[in-house]
């Protein structure tokens, strides 16, 4: 029982009308989806975690919200919160076998990034500097929203790129930054200069989907979309096995991702063929105060570039900048091997107080 009342636990000062920012008219009839289906996934994949939270819709501007699960820790703890931001195409759900842990030592936020998951699903700019902007100031106003005077940012993939450019505009709400597997910090390589040329057929292919979203197949696959999603990401089910044997978590992953494709739209207008950064991270980062002390976590069996850390310390020459790989783990570091990610994130936060 105490969980289905968290769950449903919104702010009492916020009213919120779903319909009116988040309306699933596009989705064909035949997509087995609903924003209802979303919130029970969502729900169901929470389950396992022991520890007490609350939802919250925390209200930003243009009447839109950003779900939010708040971890208050330990009664007087007045450590630093870490805030945790997803990845394309995630969701909070996916920090189900972190956030118990994580959360001993100090406050945890998680939220659904503007245009994902339960958070509202606007419309982003078309222009790639505008986007990152709407999704700079969105964090912002959650922040002050919620009345964090300053914040651990820990992002995976897309949410570490969005730490990153969050830092640049906003470096005194930010204590320590913490990269997981980040997206777009790379620029794309000559053609000339790849160590292993794109295939052909993959150009050809780019070239003929460009127009599209890149989860715009799952989307047109209808009734097949769940069984898609497992036939391809058997290995979701696996990294989460200590906890579900069934598939709860490609469940959803395909929730997430079938409904209207706000975020996704944003990240295509952010990406030039293959997947790269139009405005590459790494190029800025010296940029970011160099007060402010980063961890670049990767796995070892991970196919993001790596080099992208030591890159970082290069460029930051008088800054702290630790690069942690984790063996066995890939891309999903904090699935694959979630007790060595935990602890190491921990460590990290104990530096930060």
């Amino acid at each position: 029982m105490r969980r289905s009342m968290l769950l449903q636990m919104a702010d009492e000062n916020v009213s919120i009308d779903r319909g009116s920012w988040w309306s699933s008219s596009w989705l064909p009839s035949w997509c087995p989806t609903s924003t209802s289906q979303l919130k029970d996934a969502e729900e169901k994949i929470l389950l396992p975690v022991t520890s007490e939270f609350s939802r919250q819709f925390v209200p930003i501007s243009d009447g839109n919200v950003l779900s939010t699960l708040v971890f208050s820790g330990a009664a007087g703890n007045e450590s630093t919160p870490l805030v945790l931001l997803h990845g394309f195409g995630g969701g909070l759900g996916l920090w189900v076998l972190n956030v118990d842990a994580l959360s001993q030592q100090r406050p945890i936020y998680a939220f659904d990034l503007l245009g994902f998951g339960q958070s509202s699903r606007p419309s982003f700019s078309s222009d790639a500097q505008e986007a990152e902007l709407q999704f700079v100031e969105s964090i912002e106003q959650w922040r002050t929203a919620v009345g964090l005077e300053s914040m651990i940012l820990l992002g995976h993939n897309l949410g570490g790129y969005l730490a990153a450019a969050y830092a640049l505009k906003y470096p005194a709400s930010v204590k320590h930054l913490i990269f997981v597997e980040p997206w777009g910090f790379p620029q794309r390589p000559d053609p000339g200069d790849e160590d292993r040329p794109i295939p052909i057929w993959i150009k050809a292919l780019g070239a003929m989907l460009s127009p599209f979203n890149p989860l715009a197949g799952l989307r047109a696959a209808g009734p097949l979309g769940p069984t898609l999603v497992q036939t391809l990401r058997p290995d979701f089910q696996k990294k989460y096995e200590s906890v579900f044997n069934d598939s709860t978590v490609t469940d959803y992953i395909y929730h997430l991702n079938v409904q209207t494709p706000s975020g996704e739209t944003a990240f295509k207008n952010m990406t030039i063929p293959y997947g790269w950064a139009k405005h590459p991270m790494l190029q800025r980062m010296g940029l970011i105060h160099a007060d402010i002390p980063m961890t670049i976590i990767y796995g070892s069996r991970s196919s993001i570039d790596g080099y992208s850390g030591t890159s970082i310390k290069e460029l930051r020459p008088h800054s702290h900048v630790e690069v942690i790989a984790i063996r066995g783990a890939g891309h999903y570091v904090f699935a694959d091997q979630p007790e060595e990610f935990n602890q190491k994130v921990l460590q990290v936060c104990e530096m930060v107080g």
